[in-house]
C-alpha cells in the first residue's frame, strides 16, 4: 500500500551478539543508562490477537532485576491502562500511544480535534471496515486500524487506503506490523519521550530496543553514546545502530545487561 515510508538512507545495522556489538553494550552499561523497551514484537512476541501478547515470565523476571539497579522504561504503541498489566515487573516509567501519553508530564493531556473528526468517519465506514477484516483500537490519544486477522490483507490494506488518502488535517498515518497507526503530528513521538525519560531520571545515555516503524524516531535522535537496537534486520533502512535476530534473542540479551552490571 502507498501509505508514507521513513525516507532514512542504509545504515548497515550489525548484530549485537559480535565483537563490536559487545563492546557497544559493555560501555553504555558503565554510564548507568537508562534502559527504554518497546513492547510488541520487543519485551512479547507479535501475536495474531492483541489482547493475548504478554511479557514471558522469565523476560520479566530479568527486568525486574534489571530495574532494582537502573531506571527502566516501557514506551510503546499502546496505551499505559493496556499495557501496564501485561508486563509482569514494575517499570519506572511507561509511556504509551507512541509517545503522546505520559502519565508523569505535568503538561495538560495532548487533545486532537483532528482525531475526533476521523473518529466520526470510521464510525461512518465501520461496516466496510468490518467487512474487509479491519478492527479499529481507540487509544484516546491516537487510533490504529488492525488487519492481521483479515482474510484478504491485500483488500484490508486497499480499504484502510481509502480512508486514509484524505486525512484529516494534522494527522499522520504510518504503517506498522499489520496495522495503521494514526496520530497528531504535533504530539510528542517516542524520540521525544525516550529523550524526555533520560532526563527525568538522571541518566547520562539510554539503551533503547524496538522493532517497527515508530521506534525509528528514537534511533534517529540517539546520540552516538546511546545504543539503539532493533528487533529484526528485515529493514535495511532502519537507523538502529544494532540489530537482534527476533524476540527470541531478548533473553539472551537482557543476561548480558545482568552481566555487565555484575562486573567490578
Amino acid at each position: 500500500m502507498s501509505l508514507p515510508q521513513h525516507p532514512f538512507a542504509d545504515n548497515m545495522m550489525k548484530h549485537l551478539f559480535t565483537p563490536p556489538g559487545e563492546q557497544a553494550l559493555s560501555t553504555v552499561m558503565a554510564l548507568r543508562p537508562l534502559l527504554a523497551f518497546d513492547f510488541d514484537g520487543t519485551l512479547a512476541p507479535i501475536v495474531a490477537r492483541p489482547d493475548d501478547a504478554r511479557v514471558s515470565a522469565a523476560i520479566a523476571q530479568q527486568l525486574r532485576q534489571l530495574a532494582t539497579v537502573l531506571p527502566v522504561a516501557i514506551v510503546t504503541g499502546r496505551s499505559v491502562a493496556d499495557v501496564t498489566p501485561r508486563l509482569g515487573f514494575q517499570p519506572h516509567y511507561v509511556v504509551g500511544n507512541h509517545g503522546a501519553e505520559d502519565p508523569l508530564d505535568p503538561s495538560p493531556p495532548h487533545l486532537s480535534p483532528s482525531l475526533d473528526a476521523l473518529r466520526l468517519r470510521l464510525a461512518d465506514a465501520g461496516p466496510a471496515l468490518a467487512a474487509a477484516g479491519v478492527s479499529i483500537e481507540d487509544k484516546g490519544y491516537s487510533l490504529a486500524l488492525h488487519y492481521r486477522l483479515a482474510r484478504d490483507r491485500d483488500q484490508a490494506e486497499a480499504t484502510i487506503e481509502s480512508l486514509m488518502r484524505f486525512l484529516e488535517p494534522g494527522l499522520e498515518a504510518f504503517g506498522g506490523k499489520c496495522v495503521v497507526n494514526v496520530v497528531d503530528r504535533t504530539a510528542p513521538d517516542k524520540g521525544v519521550a525516550v529523550a524526555r525519560l533520560v532526563e527525568r531520571s538522571g541518566a547520562s545515555a539510554a539503551v533503547f530496543v524496538g522493532d517497527d516503524l515508530n521506534d525509528e524516531s528514537v534511533f534517529v535522535r540517539a546520540p552516538a553514546h546511546w545504543l539503539t537496537v532493533r528487533i529484526g534486520r528485515d529493514d535495511p533502512r532502519s537507523r538502529a545502530a544494532y540489530f537482534l535476530d527476533g524476540h527470541a534473542e531478548m533473553a539472551l540479551f537482557l543476561g548480558m545487561m545482568l552481566n555487565a552490571l555484575a562486573q567490578p
